[in-house]
């Protein structure tokens, strides 16, 4: 019997993406919508206690497998900034910088409001200014998308998760000093660490393309190289207690301007990229009960209203002078809803650096519930109401 028992948890994990993964098919397939989510919609579903498919989430070994899979995904965002858009068209920075903190500001002030501590409302004001990397790579890939809308909403969300990597670590370094005086605790939270995963991972930027080129076989080596390059960036930055996520992004933001052509590749990093993207989306809605979503559901709400129009706003607001129509302005501002995976991750990391926030932050654990389920399907809607999808609707 223990054996038994012992053999289905086990299973539990390589069960739960294999029906996710269906589910994502043939979801698709009957509505259109995208695929991811419904692998959040499943994950959800088999961790909840009354259903127990899944153990409690949150090893270290899944932890560090969610990370491979947003690393291949932040690392491909960063491959496709471009670095020089921004400095012929600064409004862009400009537009990045004020939704973002415009976001901070709005979601801290509704928070204050609603009588959550200073600390919290800080940390979910930070958590809020992000949107959802995984989430916007994989949609635009799914829909082969192409346009300013596309292309603005990949480079905003890029800021977004600079800034809120930066953001939520700085508050949760003084977090940790307050509540224990510790200077090596909060120091380990410092930008400074920060710096540093994003230099380890430009030094990869560098030295991979190099290798590249020195074998010179780029079309048949790329994709292999990129994926074990990202797997062991990874494993290093766990190793030194440092950012696997701006390692990766920082890394493939490097790659893309060492010159080496990343179409020659497979995006998502072909079936890989598909299995580990299954995978980040199910561990990521798995991490959450549903008895401390519905105590943070009010506030959820409310912050992902207010975050909308903030976004919305924000960048509407900035549309003509950046070069683009106020009706594609808004459609980008509604391309930056969904938050997900990379929020799930950073409390996961701080939760294995002693700071456990999950229970502390129920609002965000349900607002990050709701928008990986709907935020995939409004930022659909905005690449089809912009005209640069193929997918028109219900297949």
């Amino acid at each position: 019997m223990q054996s038994l028992l012992t053999i289905l948890a086990d299973l539990s994990w390589p069960f739960a993406i294999a029906v996710a993964w269906v589910a994502g098919e043939f979801g698709h397939r009957w509505t259109g919508l995208p695929r991811i989510s419904f692998y959040g919609l499943v994950g959800f579903v088999l961790a909840q206690n009354s259903i127990g498919v899944l153990p409690q989430s949150g090893s270290v070994s899944m932890l560090l497998m969610a990370d491979v899979a947003l690393g291949l995904i932040l690392f491909e965002m960063g491959y496709r900034i471009n670095l020089r858009w921004l400095r012929n068209n600064p409004w862009l920075l400009v537009m990045g910088l004020v939704e973002a903190f415009g976001t901070f500001a709005v979601v801290y002030l509704i928070a204050n409001q609603f009588g959550v501590t200073s600390m919290n409302a800080l940390l979910l004001a930070a958590l809020a200014m992000s949107s959802s990397p995984a989430t916007v790579l994989r949609v635009i890939n799914e829909e082969r998308s192409s346009g300013q809308v596309t292309e603005r909403v990949l480079h905003l969300t890029a800021i977004n998760c600079v800034l809120a990597v930066f953001t939520f670590n700085a508050i949760v370094g003084l977090w940790i000093f307050h509540s224990s005086g510790d200077w090596l605790g909060a120091s380990s939270r410092s930008l400074i660490v920060l710096l540093a995963s994003a230099v380890v991972g430009a030094l990869f930027g560098v030295g991979v393309p190099a290798m590249l080129r020195k074998l010179g076989n780029l079309t048949q080596d790329a994709t292999v190289a990129f994926a074990l390059s990202v797997i062991l960036l990874v494993a290093l930055t766990y190793s030194t207690s440092l950012s696997p996520l701006l390692a990766t992004l920082a890394f493939g933001l490097v790659a893309r301007h060492r010159r080496v052509a990343f179409s020659k590749t497979q995006r998502n990093f072909g079936a890989l990229g598909e299995l580990l993207t299954v995978l980040l989306f199910v561990f990521a809605a798995s991490t959450m009960q549903w008895p401390s979503l519905a105590a943070g559901t009010g506030l959820a709400l409310l912050v992902i209203g207010a975050r909308f129009i903030t976004k919305v706003a924000s960048v509407t607001a900035f549309s003509h002078v950046s070069g683009i129509s106020w009706r594609k302005g808004a459609l980008t501002g509604m391309g930056l809803t969904p938050v997900s995976a990379f929020i799930i991750l950073l409390l996961e990391h701080a939760r294995q650096s002693g700071v456990d926030l999950v229970h502390e932050l129920s609002a965000l654990a349900a607002m990050t519930l709701i928008l990986e389920i709907v935020g995939p399907i409004v930022f659909q809607r905005a690449l089809i109401w912009a005209k640069e999808t193929q997918q028109k609707g219900p297949q």
